[in-house]
């Protein structure tokens, strides 16, 4: 599992502990902002190998948002929530050379793979997409997830216009485009894939050959 599903994870944690040690005023009603939960974080976490403690900090308004609804089951006013959406997809940076689909034998390795990203691998090189962790993606494979969508037959079932690859690519990209508090990691917008990763993952969805769509 990589380091941003990792942190999830370990947030959602911290933040039922958070709950349990009283959350003073301060943070209103996000847990996140709260002198008990950061008090939690800061003796919990430390900082080792390439895991720096910025992880554990909100960069951008979808983070903070989301903390304070998403996250913790409550509705989002729809206006910040669209908003959200919008800049996230504005945000997504699609192939330079416009070509969409790699080599789907690869992606399927990428899809597979959980590895990068954590304190004990190797800075600079490749990650993982760990994507059988949420998703099945291959026809009758017990070990695949089913938190996110089943992706079998993805291809076969939308085809491959210039508006699924559009969709396909931005929800690989950033999944807040469309959904505001998805769990889905932004593999592009935080690097986490590089373009040919994605263009290999894009071809194991909707490469015709490729055991997604068999």
């Amino acid at each position: 599992m990589n380091k941003f599903a990792l942190t999830l994870i370990a947030l959602g944690a911290a933040t039922v502990l958070g709950g349990c040690a009283g959350m003073p005023s301060g943070g209103g009603d996000n847990p996140f902002a709260t002198a008990s939960f950061q008090t939690i974080l800061k003796h919990d976490f430390s900082s080792k190998g390439q895991a720096g403690l910025s992880r554990l900090k909100q960069t951008d308004e979808a983070q903070s948002a989301c903390s304070k609804y998403g996250y913790l089951g409550k509705p989002m006013p729809e206006a910040l929530a669209k908003n959200i959406e919008s800049k996230a997809l504005e945000r997504v940076v699609y192939p330079a050379d416009g070509q969409y689909l790699g080599d789907w034998k690869e992606g399927l390795k990428i899809a597979s793979d959980g590895k990068g990203m954590q304190w004990n691998d190797k800075p600079g090189t490749p990650n993982g997409g760990n994507c059988l962790a949420c998703h099945q993606v291959v026809p009758n494979d017990p070990s695949q997830g089913n938190i996110g969508p089943s992706l079998v037959g993805y291809g076969r079932l939308r085809g491959s216009s210039a508006v699924i690859l559009k969709y396909t690519w931005a929800r690989i990209y950033d999944s807040a485009s469309f959904n505001a508090c998805s769990f889905m990691p932004p593999f592009g917008a935080h690097h986490i894939l590089t373009e040919q990763q994605m263009k290999d993952v894009m071809a194991l969805l909707l490469d015709p050959k490729s055991p997604v769509n068999r």
